[in-house]
Protein backbone atom coordinates (compact mmCIF):
# COMPACT_ATOMS: atom_id res chain seq x y z
CA UNK A 1 0.00 0.00 0.00
CA UNK A 2 1.43 3.38 -0.97
CA UNK A 3 1.57 5.76 1.96
CA UNK A 4 2.28 8.91 -0.04
CA UNK A 5 4.13 10.23 -3.04
CA UNK A 6 6.46 13.21 -3.23
CA UNK A 7 7.44 14.16 -6.73
CA UNK A 8 8.80 11.01 -8.38
CA UNK A 9 9.63 9.36 -5.06
CA UNK A 10 7.42 6.56 -3.74
CA UNK A 11 7.21 5.53 -0.11
CA UNK A 12 5.67 2.17 0.75
CA UNK A 13 5.19 -0.38 3.47
CA UNK A 14 7.96 -2.95 3.74
CA UNK A 15 7.96 -5.34 0.79
CA UNK A 16 11.31 -7.12 0.96
CA UNK A 17 13.57 -6.42 3.90
CA UNK A 18 16.50 -8.15 2.16
CA UNK A 19 16.46 -5.31 -0.38
CA UNK A 20 16.30 -2.53 2.22
CA UNK A 21 19.25 -0.39 3.27
CA UNK A 22 19.50 2.38 5.85
CA UNK A 23 21.06 5.61 4.61
CA UNK A 24 21.61 8.76 6.63
CA UNK A 25 18.53 10.27 5.01
CA UNK A 26 16.30 7.24 5.54
CA UNK A 27 15.63 3.67 4.49
CA UNK A 28 15.56 2.71 0.79
CA UNK A 29 14.28 -0.44 -0.85
CA UNK A 30 15.85 -1.51 -4.13
CA UNK A 31 15.23 -4.36 -6.52
CA UNK A 32 17.02 -7.45 -7.75
CA UNK A 33 18.74 -6.75 -11.08
CA UNK A 34 20.15 -10.05 -12.30
CA UNK A 35 22.93 -11.13 -9.95
CA UNK A 36 23.09 -7.77 -8.14
CA UNK A 37 20.83 -5.48 -6.15
CA UNK A 38 19.96 -2.13 -7.71
CA UNK A 39 19.01 1.02 -5.81
CA UNK A 40 17.89 3.70 -8.24
CA UNK A 41 16.96 7.36 -7.99
CA UNK A 42 18.28 8.04 -4.47
CA UNK A 43 18.53 11.81 -3.78
CA UNK A 44 22.04 12.79 -2.74
CA UNK A 45 21.26 16.52 -2.48
CA UNK A 46 18.28 18.80 -2.13
CA UNK A 47 16.40 19.76 -5.32
CA UNK A 48 18.32 22.72 -6.82
CA UNK A 49 15.15 24.67 -7.59
CA UNK A 50 13.72 28.08 -6.71
CA UNK A 51 16.16 29.89 -4.43
CA UNK A 52 18.58 26.92 -4.67
CA UNK A 53 19.03 27.33 -8.43
CA UNK A 54 22.72 28.24 -8.97
CA UNK A 55 23.75 27.45 -5.41
CA UNK A 56 26.07 24.81 -4.06
CA UNK A 57 24.21 21.51 -3.54
CA UNK A 58 22.51 21.36 -0.16
CA UNK A 59 21.99 18.12 1.85
CA UNK A 60 19.01 15.98 0.88
CA UNK A 61 16.04 16.03 3.24
CA UNK A 62 15.42 13.04 5.48
CA UNK A 63 12.39 10.78 5.12
CA UNK A 64 10.57 8.56 7.62
CA UNK A 65 9.12 5.68 5.63
CA UNK A 66 10.74 3.21 3.26
CA UNK A 67 11.61 4.96 0.01
CA UNK A 68 11.21 2.88 -3.14
CA UNK A 69 14.50 3.03 -5.06
CA UNK A 70 13.45 1.01 -8.09
CA UNK A 71 13.43 3.54 -10.94
CA UNK A 72 15.83 6.16 -12.25
CA UNK A 73 15.36 9.75 -11.22
CA UNK A 74 14.62 12.37 -13.91
CA UNK A 75 17.53 13.49 -16.06
CA UNK A 76 18.80 17.03 -15.60
CA UNK A 77 17.52 19.78 -17.88
CA UNK A 78 19.20 19.66 -21.30
CA UNK A 79 18.55 20.20 -24.99
CA UNK A 80 18.56 17.12 -27.28
CA UNK A 81 22.14 17.59 -28.46
CA UNK A 82 23.08 13.90 -28.79
CA UNK A 83 20.93 11.51 -30.81
CA UNK A 84 22.62 8.43 -29.34
CA UNK A 85 21.65 9.34 -25.76
CA UNK A 86 18.51 7.29 -25.09
CA UNK A 87 17.27 7.68 -21.54
CA UNK A 88 15.22 5.25 -19.45
CA UNK A 89 13.92 7.76 -16.90
CA UNK A 90 10.67 9.71 -16.55
CA UNK A 91 11.93 12.79 -18.39
CA UNK A 92 13.72 16.06 -17.69
CA UNK A 93 13.53 18.01 -14.45
CA UNK A 94 15.47 20.67 -12.61
CA UNK A 95 14.99 18.40 -9.58
CA UNK A 96 17.48 15.78 -10.76
CA UNK A 97 20.23 15.26 -8.19
CA UNK A 98 19.91 11.53 -7.68
CA UNK A 99 22.26 8.58 -7.84
CA UNK A 100 22.04 4.84 -8.48
CA UNK A 101 23.85 1.92 -6.86
CA UNK A 102 24.40 -1.63 -8.11
CA UNK A 103 25.76 -3.89 -5.38
CA UNK A 104 26.70 -7.60 -5.43
CA UNK A 105 27.37 -7.51 -1.68
CA UNK A 106 25.72 -10.19 0.46
CA UNK A 107 25.66 -7.82 3.43
CA UNK A 108 27.10 -4.51 4.57
CA UNK A 109 30.20 -6.21 6.01
CA UNK A 110 31.50 -6.97 2.49
CA UNK A 111 33.64 -3.79 2.10
CA UNK A 112 33.78 -4.06 -1.70
CA UNK A 113 35.62 -1.57 -3.92
CA UNK A 114 33.37 1.26 -5.12
CA UNK A 115 33.35 2.73 -8.64
CA UNK A 116 31.63 6.10 -9.09
CA UNK A 117 30.83 6.97 -12.72
CA UNK A 118 30.54 10.45 -14.27
CA UNK A 119 28.76 10.55 -17.64
CA UNK A 120 29.91 12.60 -20.61
CA UNK A 121 28.07 14.94 -22.93
CA UNK A 122 30.15 18.10 -23.13
CA UNK A 123 28.69 19.34 -19.81
CA UNK A 124 25.50 19.92 -21.83
CA UNK A 125 23.86 16.48 -21.87
CA UNK A 126 23.80 13.04 -20.30
CA UNK A 127 21.95 10.90 -17.78
CA UNK A 128 22.60 7.96 -15.51
CA UNK A 129 19.65 6.15 -17.08
CA UNK A 130 21.43 5.49 -20.38
CA UNK A 131 21.47 1.76 -21.13
CA UNK A 132 25.13 1.65 -22.18
CA UNK A 133 26.08 2.96 -18.70
CA UNK A 134 23.97 0.47 -16.77
CA UNK A 135 25.99 -0.81 -13.81
CA UNK A 136 24.50 -4.29 -13.33
CA UNK A 137 27.05 -6.31 -15.34
CA UNK A 138 30.14 -4.37 -14.23
CA UNK A 139 29.11 -4.88 -10.60
CA UNK A 140 29.22 -8.67 -11.03
CA UNK A 141 33.01 -8.33 -11.07
CA UNK A 142 32.93 -7.81 -7.30
CA UNK A 143 32.61 -4.03 -7.16
CA UNK A 144 29.83 -1.61 -6.26
CA UNK A 145 28.94 0.73 -9.12
CA UNK A 146 27.49 4.19 -8.45
CA UNK A 147 26.27 6.63 -11.11
CA UNK A 148 25.08 10.18 -10.43
CA UNK A 149 23.20 12.94 -12.25
CA UNK A 150 24.74 16.39 -12.13
CA UNK A 151 23.54 19.78 -13.38
CA UNK A 152 24.30 20.69 -16.98
CA UNK A 153 24.52 23.69 -19.27
CA UNK A 154 23.14 26.95 -17.94
CA UNK A 155 21.83 25.16 -14.82
CA UNK A 156 25.21 23.70 -13.94
CA UNK A 157 27.73 26.26 -15.15
CA UNK A 158 26.17 29.73 -15.23
CA UNK A 159 28.29 32.33 -13.47
CA UNK A 160 27.32 35.90 -12.63
CA UNK A 161 28.75 38.71 -10.45
CA UNK A 162 25.66 38.65 -8.22
CA UNK A 163 26.01 34.88 -7.73
CA UNK A 164 29.63 35.36 -6.71
CA UNK A 165 28.67 38.15 -4.32
CA UNK A 166 26.00 36.07 -2.54
CA UNK A 167 28.17 32.94 -2.30
CA UNK A 168 29.78 32.29 1.10
CA UNK A 169 32.83 31.15 -0.86
CA UNK A 170 32.76 34.12 -3.26
CA UNK A 171 32.61 31.74 -6.19
CA UNK A 172 30.05 30.85 -8.82
CA UNK A 173 29.71 28.72 -11.90
CA UNK A 174 30.89 25.18 -11.19
CA UNK A 175 27.62 23.82 -9.81
CA UNK A 176 27.72 20.65 -11.91
CA UNK A 177 31.19 19.84 -10.58
CA UNK A 178 30.09 20.67 -7.03
CA UNK A 179 27.21 18.21 -7.52
CA UNK A 180 29.77 15.51 -8.34
CA UNK A 181 31.72 16.34 -5.18
CA UNK A 182 28.51 16.23 -3.14
CA UNK A 183 27.72 12.79 -4.58
CA UNK A 184 31.20 11.60 -3.60
CA UNK A 185 30.62 12.87 -0.06
CA UNK A 186 27.28 11.01 0.03
CA UNK A 187 29.08 7.85 -1.07
CA UNK A 188 31.71 8.27 1.64
CA UNK A 189 28.98 8.65 4.28
CA UNK A 190 26.58 5.95 3.08
CA UNK A 191 28.21 3.32 0.88
CA UNK A 192 29.28 1.04 3.73
CA UNK A 193 25.57 0.27 4.32
CA UNK A 194 25.46 -1.17 0.79
CA UNK A 195 28.55 -3.33 1.37
CA UNK A 196 31.06 -0.85 -0.03
CA UNK A 197 34.40 0.36 1.28
CA UNK A 198 34.32 4.18 1.66
CA UNK A 199 38.11 4.12 1.79
CA UNK A 200 38.43 2.47 -1.64
CA UNK A 201 36.55 4.59 -4.16
CA UNK A 202 37.45 4.90 -7.84
CA UNK A 203 36.14 7.91 -9.75
CA UNK A 204 35.78 7.18 -13.45
CA UNK A 205 34.14 8.88 -16.41
CA UNK A 206 34.11 9.47 -20.16
CA UNK A 207 34.49 12.66 -22.23
CA UNK A 208 33.13 15.49 -20.03
CA UNK A 209 33.03 12.83 -17.33
CA UNK A 210 36.75 12.29 -17.88
CA UNK A 211 37.38 16.06 -17.80
CA UNK A 212 35.47 15.98 -14.52
CA UNK A 213 37.63 13.23 -13.04
CA UNK A 214 40.73 15.23 -14.00
CA UNK A 215 39.23 18.35 -12.40
CA UNK A 216 38.24 16.50 -9.22
CA UNK A 217 41.84 15.24 -9.00
CA UNK A 218 42.89 18.89 -9.02
CA UNK A 219 40.26 20.18 -6.61
CA UNK A 220 41.04 20.49 -2.90
CA UNK A 221 37.32 19.96 -2.18
CA UNK A 222 37.56 16.33 -3.38
CA UNK A 223 40.62 15.43 -1.32
CA UNK A 224 40.14 12.05 0.36
CA UNK A 225 36.84 11.33 -1.41
CA UNK A 226 38.36 8.88 -3.93
CA UNK A 227 41.50 6.77 -4.02
CA UNK A 228 41.82 5.93 -7.74
CA UNK A 229 40.95 7.71 -10.99
CA UNK A 230 40.06 6.48 -14.47
CA UNK A 231 39.72 8.85 -17.41
CA UNK A 232 38.20 7.70 -20.69
CA UNK A 233 38.76 10.21 -23.49
CA UNK A 234 39.36 13.62 -22.05
CA UNK A 235 41.61 15.74 -19.86
CA UNK A 236 41.15 19.23 -18.44
CA UNK A 237 44.41 20.37 -20.03
CA UNK A 238 42.80 21.96 -23.07
CA UNK A 239 44.44 25.04 -24.54
CA UNK A 240 43.38 28.14 -26.42
CA UNK A 241 39.65 28.76 -26.83
CA UNK A 242 38.83 25.40 -25.21
CA UNK A 243 40.70 26.08 -21.98
CA UNK A 244 38.87 26.81 -18.73
CA UNK A 245 38.76 30.56 -18.15
CA UNK A 246 39.00 32.64 -14.96
CA UNK A 247 35.61 33.19 -13.34
CA UNK A 248 35.71 36.99 -13.58
CA UNK A 249 36.19 36.86 -17.34
CA UNK A 250 33.34 34.43 -17.86
CA UNK A 251 30.86 35.95 -15.42
CA UNK A 252 30.95 39.29 -17.23
CA UNK A 253 30.05 37.54 -20.48
CA UNK A 254 27.37 35.44 -18.79
CA UNK A 255 25.80 38.53 -17.19
CA UNK A 256 25.71 40.23 -20.59
CA UNK A 257 24.15 37.12 -22.11
CA UNK A 258 21.47 36.94 -19.41
CA UNK A 259 20.54 40.58 -19.84
CA UNK A 260 20.38 40.31 -23.62
CA UNK A 261 18.56 36.98 -23.89
CA UNK A 262 16.28 37.03 -20.83
CA UNK A 263 15.90 40.83 -20.52
CA UNK A 264 16.33 40.66 -16.74
CA UNK A 265 19.23 41.60 -14.52
CA UNK A 266 18.53 40.39 -10.97
CA UNK A 267 19.00 36.90 -9.56
CA UNK A 268 15.42 36.93 -8.28
CA UNK A 269 14.16 37.50 -11.81
CA UNK A 270 16.49 34.89 -13.29
CA UNK A 271 15.47 32.30 -10.70
CA UNK A 272 11.81 33.00 -11.43
CA UNK A 273 12.14 31.99 -15.09
CA UNK A 274 10.61 28.52 -15.63
CA UNK A 275 13.26 25.84 -16.19
CA UNK A 276 12.16 24.92 -19.73
CA UNK A 277 12.06 28.56 -20.83
CA UNK A 278 15.49 29.15 -19.29
CA UNK A 279 16.84 26.17 -21.22
CA UNK A 280 15.15 26.98 -24.51
CA UNK A 281 16.38 30.54 -24.60
CA UNK A 282 19.91 29.47 -23.57
CA UNK A 283 20.20 26.86 -26.31
CA UNK A 284 18.31 28.58 -29.14
CA UNK A 285 17.90 32.26 -28.32
CA UNK A 286 15.89 34.05 -30.97
CA UNK A 287 17.49 37.40 -30.25
CA UNK A 288 21.11 36.31 -30.17
CA UNK A 289 23.06 34.57 -32.94
CA UNK A 290 25.73 33.42 -30.50
CA UNK A 291 25.08 30.45 -28.26
CA UNK A 292 27.04 30.35 -25.01
CA UNK A 293 28.76 27.10 -24.11
CA UNK A 294 28.43 26.92 -20.34
CA UNK A 295 31.28 24.96 -18.78
CA UNK A 296 33.76 24.90 -15.88
CA UNK A 297 35.62 28.01 -14.78
CA UNK A 298 38.60 28.70 -12.56
CA UNK A 299 36.41 29.87 -9.70
CA UNK A 300 38.92 30.27 -6.86
CA UNK A 301 37.07 27.68 -4.77
CA UNK A 302 36.60 24.29 -6.40
CA UNK A 303 39.50 25.27 -8.66
CA UNK A 304 41.87 27.70 -6.91
CA UNK A 305 44.03 27.73 -10.07
CA UNK A 306 43.94 26.09 -13.47
CA UNK A 307 44.11 22.30 -13.50
CA UNK A 308 47.46 22.52 -15.31
CA UNK A 309 48.92 24.83 -12.66
CA UNK A 310 47.72 22.61 -9.82
CA UNK A 311 49.30 19.51 -11.37
CA UNK A 312 52.50 21.37 -12.25
CA UNK A 313 52.90 22.31 -8.60
CA UNK A 314 52.20 18.74 -7.48
CA UNK A 315 49.16 19.89 -5.49
CA UNK A 316 46.71 17.45 -7.08
CA UNK A 317 44.99 14.61 -5.24
CA UNK A 318 47.77 12.11 -5.86
CA UNK A 319 46.02 8.84 -6.67
CA UNK A 320 46.76 6.02 -9.14
CA UNK A 321 45.56 6.99 -12.61
CA UNK A 322 44.42 4.89 -15.58
CA UNK A 323 43.55 6.95 -18.65
CA UNK A 324 43.44 6.82 -22.41
CA UNK A 325 41.38 7.42 -25.51
CA UNK A 326 39.90 5.79 -28.59
CA UNK A 327 41.69 5.45 -31.92
CA UNK A 328 39.11 7.44 -33.89
CA UNK A 329 37.99 10.09 -31.42
CA UNK A 330 37.22 12.64 -34.11
CA UNK A 331 35.73 10.12 -36.52
CA UNK A 332 37.18 9.00 -39.82
CA UNK A 333 37.43 11.96 -42.19
CA UNK A 334 36.57 10.05 -45.36
CA UNK A 335 36.15 13.12 -47.58
CA UNK A 336 39.70 14.32 -46.98
CA UNK A 337 42.06 14.35 -49.95
CA UNK A 338 45.81 14.74 -50.04
CA UNK A 339 45.40 18.27 -51.38
CA UNK A 340 42.80 19.34 -48.84
CA UNK A 341 44.80 17.89 -45.93
CA UNK A 342 48.01 19.71 -46.87
CA UNK A 343 46.09 22.94 -47.41
CA UNK A 344 44.36 22.67 -44.02
CA UNK A 345 47.59 21.93 -42.14
CA UNK A 346 49.41 24.82 -43.80
CA UNK A 347 46.60 27.24 -43.00
CA UNK A 348 46.25 26.14 -39.39
CA UNK A 349 49.86 25.55 -38.38
CA UNK A 350 51.75 28.10 -40.47
CA UNK A 351 55.48 27.93 -39.77
CA UNK A 352 55.00 24.59 -37.99
CA UNK A 353 53.17 22.98 -40.91
CA UNK A 354 56.16 21.01 -42.17
CA UNK A 355 56.71 19.47 -38.73
CA UNK A 356 53.04 18.54 -38.45
CA UNK A 357 53.02 16.97 -41.91
CA UNK A 358 56.10 14.95 -40.96
CA UNK A 359 54.37 13.69 -37.82
CA UNK A 360 51.11 13.01 -39.68
CA UNK A 361 52.46 11.83 -43.06
CA UNK A 362 50.35 11.53 -46.19
CA UNK A 363 51.46 10.69 -49.71
CA UNK A 364 48.04 9.61 -51.02
CA UNK A 365 44.37 10.34 -50.45
CA UNK A 366 44.03 7.21 -48.33
CA UNK A 367 46.95 8.23 -46.11
CA UNK A 368 45.52 11.75 -45.90
CA UNK A 369 42.25 10.35 -44.55
CA UNK A 370 44.13 8.45 -41.82
CA UNK A 371 46.43 11.34 -40.90
CA UNK A 372 43.62 13.90 -40.91
CA UNK A 373 41.60 11.60 -38.67
CA UNK A 374 44.55 11.17 -36.30
CA UNK A 375 45.22 14.90 -36.16
CA UNK A 376 41.54 15.58 -35.55
CA UNK A 377 41.40 13.00 -32.77
CA UNK A 378 44.47 14.46 -31.10
CA UNK A 379 43.12 17.99 -31.24
CA UNK A 380 39.68 16.95 -30.01
CA UNK A 381 40.48 14.63 -27.10
CA UNK A 382 43.67 12.59 -27.21
CA UNK A 383 46.25 15.34 -26.64
CA UNK A 384 44.50 16.74 -23.55
CA UNK A 385 44.27 13.25 -22.08
CA UNK A 386 47.95 12.65 -22.79
CA UNK A 387 48.79 15.94 -21.02
CA UNK A 388 46.95 14.66 -17.95
CA UNK A 389 48.90 11.39 -18.01
CA UNK A 390 52.19 13.23 -18.43
CA UNK A 391 51.42 15.69 -15.64
CA UNK A 392 50.57 12.92 -13.18
CA UNK A 393 53.60 10.88 -14.24
CA UNK A 394 55.81 13.95 -13.69
CA UNK A 395 54.60 15.37 -10.35
CA UNK A 396 52.62 12.50 -8.85
CA UNK A 397 54.01 9.60 -6.89
CA UNK A 398 51.31 7.04 -7.73
CA UNK A 399 51.37 4.69 -10.74
CA UNK A 400 49.97 5.72 -14.11
CA UNK A 401 48.51 3.39 -16.78
CA UNK A 402 47.80 4.38 -20.37
CA UNK A 403 45.54 2.72 -22.96
CA UNK A 404 44.23 3.23 -26.46
CA UNK A 405 40.97 1.57 -27.47
CA UNK A 406 41.42 0.26 -31.01
CA UNK A 407 38.47 -2.09 -31.43
CA UNK A 408 36.36 -1.49 -34.54
CA UNK A 409 32.82 -1.36 -33.17
CA UNK A 410 29.90 -2.97 -35.05
CA UNK A 411 27.80 -0.47 -37.00
CA UNK A 412 24.70 0.82 -35.22
CA UNK A 413 21.84 3.24 -35.93
CA UNK A 414 23.85 6.23 -34.71
CA UNK A 415 27.25 5.42 -36.23
CA UNK A 416 26.16 3.57 -39.33
CA UNK A 417 29.50 3.90 -41.09
CA UNK A 418 31.10 1.63 -38.52
CA UNK A 419 34.70 0.60 -39.13
CA UNK A 420 36.08 2.79 -36.38
CA UNK A 421 36.75 3.08 -32.68
CA UNK A 422 34.72 6.26 -32.37
CA UNK A 423 34.32 8.61 -29.41
CA UNK A 424 32.36 6.91 -26.59
CA UNK A 425 32.45 3.48 -28.23
CA UNK A 426 34.40 1.93 -25.35
CA UNK A 427 31.64 2.63 -22.79
CA UNK A 428 29.58 -0.46 -23.59
CA UNK A 429 32.73 -2.61 -23.32
CA UNK A 430 33.60 -1.20 -19.90
CA UNK A 431 30.07 -1.69 -18.57
CA UNK A 432 29.36 -4.96 -20.39
CA UNK A 433 25.98 -3.55 -21.37
CA UNK A 434 25.77 -5.27 -24.78
CA UNK A 435 22.49 -7.04 -24.07
CA UNK A 436 20.76 -3.71 -23.43
CA UNK A 437 21.93 -2.32 -26.79
CA UNK A 438 19.81 -4.32 -29.19
CA UNK A 439 20.69 -2.71 -32.52
CA UNK A 440 24.37 -3.63 -32.43
CA UNK A 441 25.71 -6.79 -34.02
CA UNK A 442 28.05 -7.80 -31.22
CA UNK A 443 30.45 -10.66 -31.92
CA UNK A 444 31.95 -13.23 -29.56
CA UNK A 445 35.25 -11.33 -29.86
CA UNK A 446 33.53 -8.14 -28.64
CA UNK A 447 32.25 -10.00 -25.59
CA UNK A 448 35.70 -11.39 -24.80
CA UNK A 449 37.27 -7.93 -25.00
CA UNK A 450 34.48 -6.48 -22.87
CA UNK A 451 35.11 -9.04 -20.16
CA UNK A 452 38.84 -8.30 -20.26
CA UNK A 453 38.24 -4.56 -19.97
CA UNK A 454 35.84 -5.07 -17.08
CA UNK A 455 38.55 -7.10 -15.34
CA UNK A 456 41.23 -4.48 -16.00
CA UNK A 457 39.01 -1.66 -14.74
CA UNK A 458 37.81 -3.51 -11.64
CA UNK A 459 41.28 -4.85 -10.80
CA UNK A 460 42.47 -1.24 -10.89
CA UNK A 461 39.59 -0.22 -8.65
CA UNK A 462 40.50 -2.99 -6.24
CA UNK A 463 44.23 -2.34 -5.93
CA UNK A 464 45.39 0.53 -8.15
CA UNK A 465 46.85 -2.01 -10.61
CA UNK A 466 44.83 -3.32 -13.62
CA UNK A 467 46.78 -6.55 -13.89
CA UNK A 468 45.38 -9.93 -12.88
CA UNK A 469 45.36 -13.63 -13.63
CA UNK A 470 44.64 -14.54 -17.24
CA UNK A 471 45.09 -11.01 -18.59
CA UNK A 472 47.83 -9.73 -20.90
CA UNK A 473 50.40 -7.83 -18.84
CA UNK A 474 49.77 -4.07 -18.63
CA UNK A 475 52.97 -2.21 -17.66
CA UNK A 476 52.88 1.15 -15.90
CA UNK A 477 53.32 4.20 -18.10
CA UNK A 478 56.77 5.57 -17.30
CA UNK A 479 60.08 6.36 -18.91
CA UNK A 480 61.96 3.25 -17.80
CA UNK A 481 59.43 0.99 -19.55
CA UNK A 482 59.50 3.05 -22.74
CA UNK A 483 56.13 4.67 -21.95
CA UNK A 484 54.30 1.43 -22.69
CA UNK A 485 50.63 1.64 -23.62
CA UNK A 486 47.94 -1.05 -23.59
CA UNK A 487 46.29 -1.28 -27.01
CA UNK A 488 42.83 -2.68 -26.41
CA UNK A 489 41.44 -4.74 -29.27
CA UNK A 490 40.46 -8.36 -29.92
CA UNK A 491 44.00 -9.24 -28.84
CA UNK A 492 45.07 -6.67 -26.22
CA UNK A 493 48.78 -5.96 -26.33
CA UNK A 494 51.15 -3.61 -24.53
CA UNK A 495 53.64 -1.77 -26.74
CA UNK A 496 55.70 1.38 -26.57
CA UNK A 497 53.55 4.48 -27.04
CA UNK A 498 53.14 4.75 -30.82
CA UNK A 499 52.09 8.40 -30.84
CA UNK A 500 54.26 9.97 -28.17
CA UNK A 501 56.34 11.93 -30.69
CA UNK A 502 53.14 13.43 -32.11
CA UNK A 503 52.07 14.54 -28.65
CA UNK A 504 55.47 16.03 -27.88
CA UNK A 505 55.28 18.01 -31.12
CA UNK A 506 51.79 19.31 -30.32
CA UNK A 507 53.00 20.25 -26.85
CA UNK A 508 55.90 22.24 -28.30
CA UNK A 509 53.53 24.07 -30.64
CA UNK A 510 50.93 24.73 -27.94
CA UNK A 511 53.62 26.16 -25.68
CA UNK A 512 54.57 28.88 -28.12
Amino acid sequence: MVLFLSGSAGYANAQNKSLQVDTRQGKVEGKQDGAVKAYLGIPYAAPPVGPLRWREPMPAAKWKDVRQATSFGPHCMQAPFFADMIFRDSGPSEDCLTLNIWSPAKDKAAKLPVMVWVYGGGYQGGSTSEARQDGAVLATNGVIVVTMNYRLGIFGFFTHPALTAESPNKASGNYGLLDQTAALRWVKENISAFGGDPGNVTLFGESAGSFSVNTQMASPLAKGLFQRAIGESGGAFRTGAQADKPRAEVEAKNAEFASKVYHVDTLEQLRAIPAQELLDRATKPADSPDLVHFGPVIDGYLLPESVAAIFAAGKQNDVPLLAGWNHDEGGVMTKTTLESFHKSVNEHYGENASKVLAAYPAASDAEAVRSASDLGADGFIAFSTWKWLEAQATTGKQPVYHYRFDEVVPADPFHAAGNSAYHSSEIAYVFGSFDLLHDFKWTPADRVLSKQMQQYWTNFARSGDPNGDGLPKWPAYKADTGWETMYLSAQPMAEKDKTRERDLLLESIAGK
